[in-house]
């Protein structure tokens, strides 16, 4: 009997278990685990082994996968699980985390006995419930080799980017690009309502041309409709945004685009907004310009 874990069961984590319950074979159980109860009982109705307590999944389970919302809550999170689970247990974060924080967990991995992989991801909750997300690994080739027909049950595209960190790094930036053509969307749509075009005919005629993103194929009818509930959290981009000027930091280099993604965010937290989907990034330019873009 094979068991494999799930922390965090929310909007990502209920659709990658979903794929992995569907998936994996009969002699595979999917334990979970989440703070809320709420979500632990919805796990638990799909199929899955839901615990009350995280260190019971971390004392049976061969390979542990996590998508935690903060470098602080993944270092500990991390710690707990060395603490309490079995020596050669298989680690995988798929959030997106600091590559600094990463590399110095992967050693302190190493020290104790444990392997650990950096696999975040990029789809949303449309690529996690469908099982079409994109998946950047670092870590060493055999961990990669072990664990890549789970993380391929959850994903389209499963890469290893290099060593530990790689994947936490290539997260980063993809997450810089996505925020650039956020601001991008809000400020053409914004700036196209303020000239007195129809958004909804220009979405029509333009998304299909050389603009076209997935951003905007995705987010755009969102902002049409006015529907912000989280599929994909700014505050999470927010968290992808401050590793990438940390990073720019360490090595000396300066980001200006990203660096007005991060202002933009800045504003988006200071007015509450930080917990509303990505879409809401227009709200800066609606602000700005006077208008609504619907």
């Amino acid at each position: 009997m094979k068991n494999i874990g799930y922390l965090g069961l929310g909007v990502m984590g209920y659709g990658m278990t979903d794929n992995l319950m569907r998936k994996c074979d009969k002699d595979t159980v999917v334990w979970g685990y989440d703070p809320v109860p709420a979500a632990r009982e919805r796990f638990a109705a799909n199929g899955g082994k839901a615990v009350d307590d995280a260190k019971e999944l971390y004392r049976n389970c061969d390979v542990i996968f996590f998508c935690l919302p903060t470098n602080d809550i993944v270092k500990a999170t991390t710690l707990e699980i060395m603490d309490y689970a079995k020596p050669g247990t298989t680690i995988v974060d798929m959030g997106a985390s600091s590559p600094y924080v990463i590399r110095g967990l992967h050693e302190e991995a190493l020290k104790r006995g444990f392997r650990l992989l950096d696999a975040p991801v990029s789809g949303g909750k449309g690529g996690a419930d469908e099982g079409t997300l994109v998946i950047m690994c670092g870590g060493e080739q055999e961990v990669f080799d072990d664990v890549k027909p789970y993380l391929e049950m959850m994903g389209k595209t499963v890469t290893l980017m290099g060593g530990s960190g790689a994947g936490c790094m290539s997260k980063v930036a993809n997450n810089m690009m996505v925020g650039i053509h956020l601001c991008a969307l809000g400020e053409a749509y914004a700036f196209a309502v303020k000239a007195g075009l129809d958004p909804k005919t220009l979405f029509d005629a333009i998304h299909g041309g050389f603009a076209q993103s997935a951003v905007m194929d995705i987010k755009a009818p969102m902002v049409l409709a006015r529907d912000f509930y989280p599929t994909a959290r700014i505050a999470v981009h927010y968290k992808d945004i401050h590793n990438a000027m940390e990073m720019a930091g360490k090595l000396g280099v300066d980001l200006p685009m990203t660096k007005i993604v991060q202002d933009q965010m800045d504003w988006i937290y200071d007015n509450g907004l930080i917990n509303e989907d990505q879409a809401a990034m227009v709200k800066y330019y609606e602000n700005a310009m006077g208008v609504t873009i619907e």
